[in-house]
């Protein structure tokens, strides 16, 4: 009992040594793959900082941003720090996978469709992505892999600001911010 007591207490003052250790930046790596790194963005490198300043004045200004980056790299971290802090950080910030969206149903997705206009479909109708987004921010993630006749109506959107769901022939104006 005392030897299970004592472990525990050294492995809680360890995860304290490393945890104050990781804030310094210095420490032994070794320790530090076994404790999870502190949650949340961390904007104190500059050139983060710098890049997250001009996104903000970017999309100020209702330019659509791009942000490149590897799977996994925060760019949707990034995208709400940018959202949080933009004219727009009332609105809703809705993020799309673009790639994790059947090719047949993304265009129903991101520009909503109206009733009975496809089996499978909602009574209703329902609103697309846009509209959700509409006053707020919509997030595009992986849009490389978005097929290129839909990329087409997404610069339709981007360019006259406004939507068309599938099977309306109503365009659907929206104010939303596109990153």
């Amino acid at each position: 009992s005392g030897r299970i007591g004592r472990s525990r207490r050294d492995r809680r003052t360890r995860q304290r040594r490393v945890g104050r250790d990781q804030r310094s930046g210095s420490g032994s790596c070794a320790v530090a793959d076994r404790v999870a790194p502190r949650a949340g963005p961390t904007f104190d490198d500059p050139r983060l900082a710098a890049h997250l300043h001009t996104a903000r004045r970017v999309i100020a200004r209702r330019t659509p941003v791009l942000l490149c980056g590897e799977t996994g790299s925060g760019k949707e971290v990034f995208a709400r720090a940018v959202h949080a802090s933009s004219p727009h950080a009332g609105g809703a910030f809705v993020a799309v996978n673009c790639a994790s969206l059947p090719e047949t149903l993304i265009e129903a997705e991101l520009f909503g469709y109206r009733a009975g206009d496809f089996t499978g479909a909602e009574r209703r109708g329902r609103p697309g992505k846009f509209e959700l987004a509409d006053g707020g921010t919509l997030f595009l993630d992986e849009i490389g892999d978005m097929p290129l006749s839909l990329q087409v109506k997404l610069l339709r959107v981007l360019q006259q600001g406004e939507v068309r769901p599938v099977g309306s022939t109503q365009a659907i104006p929206v104010n939303v911010r596109v990153i």
